[in-house]
């Protein structure tokens, strides 16, 4: 298209001055704004597609010709798309990308019944279920973990003995491994600084409270459960994560100081509190607990001397008003060695949420592990 000046007002040219000039640059500005108007109003050609577009389709065009040799039908296909490029609607560019989702596993739900390996116990098939059920009322987002770590549990209890866990021997959660975890027996005090001061400075009320419940005598008909022959004695507020409503009356204070933790597992089974008393003699052989997305905090009430912990090879004493974070999924063992006059070994106990579990997997763990109605 040729473009002429005959139709704007502009003087004879017959020297270059000033006033030619600066009416030749607003006749430039003129056809410049002219030229942008006409680009943003003509709507898009036939042959006009997204560059994204084109890259993917020029992409699957080359995957198709590599193929052709051994795949006829795919090659022709991939030519006949890349000849004719058409422009896409804004719904045919959300399916695409829906699909490239689906390829891509982002859409694709993680767990299905295919992954179950054929002989996985009972209690497998169920947290998977559990996990797939509230991925689909919430969102998958954040479970990758878990689900690998529900799979892997699923393919253990398939193998033989020999090869029945793939952990250490060292550590050995019974009921659920949390994978890719960072995991040390004892955990210093800024992994829960915030519940570590406001339990120790509780600690007198916690102590005054538990004087009067020891008070009234260590029975079963008074709160008091887990009694065993090697000397240990638990009085729960919270038992795998329930209230136990009559004992917490007993204790009101240290009910509310539970209920001011930020990382208190109160709503499902992997959580429980209480006081344990382990009398002079007595001993806890080695055992595991249930599993590593948990710390449990230990507050020293009354802590004699020759009581002592150890957890994966590590010996710690308690300490009375101070508090001892530890991952129970090591093998650990406790051990009173004092004498009568000594008294008991009094302790605190709370499970908190390990600091590496993220909120999402927080939330789908209580959905999995709810206690049962």
């Amino acid at each position: 298209m040729q473009w002429t000046l005959d139709f704007l007002p502009l003087a004879p040219c017959t020297e270059l001055g000033t006033q030619p000039f600066s009416g030749l640059l607003w006749t430039l500005l003129v056809l410049f704004l002219w030229y942008c108007y006409r680009v943003g109003s003509d709507p898009p050609g036939a042959g006009r597609t997204h560059s994204g577009k084109l890259k993917g389709s020029a992409g699957r065009a080359c995957s198709g010709a590599n193929n052709q040799g051994s795949n006829p039908t795919v090659g022709k296909t991939a030519k006949s798309k890349a000849a004719g490029i058409t422009m896409e609607t804004g719904e045919e560019e959300e399916e695409e990308d829906m699909d490239v989702g689906r390829r891509r596993g982002y859409l694709t739900p993680v767990l299905g019944h295919a992954l179950f390996p054929p002989q996985a116990p009972a209690a497998s098939r169920k947290l998977y279920s559990a996990l797939q059920e509230y991925a689909k009322r919430y969102s998958w987002v954040g479970m990758g973990r878990i689900h690998k770590g529900l799979r892997e549990q699923a393919s253990n209890c398939t193998l033989t003995t020999a090869r029945l866990s793939d952990h250490s021997s060292i550590q050995k959660p019974h009921l659920f491994f949390l994978p890719d975890v960072p995991s040390i027996p004892f955990f210093p005090r800024d992994a829960h600084r915030h519940d570590i001061e406001v339990l120790e400075a509780s600690y007198p009320i916690i102590l005054s409270e538990f004087q009067a419940v020891y008070q009234r005598g260590v029975d079963a008909k008074l709160g008091w459960t887990c009694q065993s022959p090697k000397g240990q004695a638990v009085f729960l507020l919270y038992s795998a994560g329930v209230c136990i409503a009559a004992n917490c009356r007993l204790c009101p204070s240290t009910y509310r100081t539970l209920l001011s933790l930020r990382t208190f597992i109160s709503s499902n089974t992997l959580g429980s509190a209480g006081f344990w008393v382990l009398g002079s003699g007595g001993s806890l052989g080695g055992c595991y607990g249930p599993t590593n997305a948990r710390l449990r905090c230990h507050l020293g009430l009354q802590t004699p001397a020759q009581c002592e912990l150890v957890v994966g090879g590590e010996p710690q004493c308690w300490s009375e008003g101070h508090c001892l974070l530890v991952d129970d999924s090591f093998l650990h063992t406790v051990s009173h060695n004092g004498t009568v006059e000594d008294g008991p070994r009094i302790i605190f106990s709370v499970d908190l949420w390990h600091p590496n579990v993220a909120a999402a997997e927080r939330q789908a763990l209580d959905y999995i592990f709810s206690p049962e109605p």
